[in-house]
């Protein structure tokens, strides 16, 4: 299972209440974060998921309200008593800006790694104990550029799901059933010289799980794709009001109905609108403006949190 929570749904600056842009996605007990704007800190208090199990942190763009919240984060993530290696991803630019954040927190307990612009997806095991960037991981990040004036990059994440068991394909291969459930977690297994493989006992591969995230831009070409079959879209709807396609053209954002356009030629599952302007008092008010294109449409608040499990089909 994977458990989703918007930290903060706010654009350009926080409101009494609504945090700024920050989503924390939670995996076998292991943590990524995606931006970290101001108030992230206090919404992860109160949701009360911890901190020292955040191993990867996403930065779409280095606009103040998805980065600033970063550097008192880092060292309440030090102060938790982490000492485990920390990879931050972001844009181009985002060495240079981790380099001056950094001179509030120089001195931290952990090593961290900042990823720059990555043109290839990255692959990621995830354990009980760690995420870890593996050619073998289990979860496939990937990137696109967006729209938004600056460096800014959206984000897919896919986790695959091991093919399931077959029993009569691991009795066919002759393989002793104590090695079954070794061979559903890894590749190959060695006993007395013989080399014993995985798919000797499972099936057909099965579906996995996908979360797009995109904030802050407008649509751009191949982002349908990006998106495709996506269980979860996460997407910035920083204008709730069709008449407000002007400052979303202007400002290089877009509106509730936009997102919605990309939700149903993406062929998602399920939109979770977020990023809301400040001067937008109430987003549910402009809820129709979405569900008139695509009818699984959310509208986000801080800690709203959400299940996502993998479907049988």
């Amino acid at each position: 299972m994977l458990d989703i929570s918007l930290l903060g749904t706010g654009g350009g600056m926080p409101m009494p209440n609504r945090y700024l842009s920050a989503t924390l996605m939670s995996y076998k007990g292991r943590k990524i974060l995606i931006d970290c704007g101001e108030g992230t800190q206090v919404s992860m208090r109160l949701l009360g998921w911890g901190f020292k199990t955040i191993d990867i942190i996403c930065i779409t763009h280095t606009h103040g309200d998805h980065i600033i919240g970063l550097p008192g984060l880092l060292g309440t993530i030090g102060n938790s008593g982490r000492v485990e290696p920390l990879t931050i991803i972001g844009p181009k630019g985002i060495k240079d800006v981790i380099d001056g954040l950094r001179t509030v927190v120089p001195v931290l307990p952990y090593e961290i790694n900042v990823i720059e612009n990555p043109l290839k997806p990255i692959m990621i095991k995830s354990t009980k104990e760690s995420f870890k960037i593996e050619d073998n991981g289990d979860i496939i990040l990937s990137t696109i550029e967006l729209d938004h004036g600056m460096p800014c990059i959206g984000y897919n994440f896919y986790i695959k799901r091991t093919a399931k068991f077959n029993m009569e394909k691991a009795i066919e291969n002759n393989v002793p059933k104590k090695l079954w459930g070794m061979l559903q977690k890894q590749e190959e297994v060695t006993v007395d010289g013989k080399i014993y493989y995985s798919y000797m006992v499972l099936g057909e591969e099965r579906k996995g799980l996908k979360v797009s995230y995109i904030t802050d831009s407008r649509p751009v070409e191949g982002l349908e794709e990006f998106i495709k079959d996506s269980n979860l879209f996460i997407c910035e709807g920083t204008y709730g009001d069709d008449s407000d396609i002007e400052k979303a053209i202007k400002n290089k954002h877009m509106t509730f109905r936009e997102a919605a356009t990309l939700a149903k030629k993406g062929n998602v599952h399920k939109l979770l609108l977020t990023h809301f302007s400040s001067a937008m008092n109430e987003p549910e008010s402009y809820k129709n403006n979405a569900l008139e294109v695509f009818a699984n449409t959310i509208i986000g608040e801080d800690r709203l949190v959400l299940n996502l499990k993998f479907e049988d089909r």
